[in-house]
């Protein structure tokens, strides 16, 4: 059985976003506000498995904006770059 969560990129109003992610096993789904959350979530339904989540499948709505896209990457690319630095030391 592979581990597939669904995480999608939705839109409250013009600004506010949020990533609704899915357990596609289980159908649990969330409403994540930020990527911290995410993170923290995505951990937290990891554990019925052991961790070992096999993928995560990205989408996003058709309104979300370019700028938002770049925003979610720019707070993507600070957490990866923090599990980096945290595995150095």
């Amino acid at each position: 059985m592979r581990v597939i969560f669904e995480a999608r990129i939705k839109m409250r109003d013009a600004t506010d976003w949020y990533v609704e992610l899915k357990d596609s096993i289980t159908n649990i789904l969330r409403e994540c506000d930020d990527m911290d959350e995410f993170s923290a979530t995505i951990e937290e339904l990891g554990l019925s498995y052991g961790g070992e989540i096999d993928e995560v499948k990205w989408a996003k709505d058709e309104n979300v904006p370019p700028h938002i896209m770049d925003e979610i990457r720019l707070e993507m690319s600070k957490q990866q770059e923090d599990i980096e630095k945290s595995k150095e030391k």
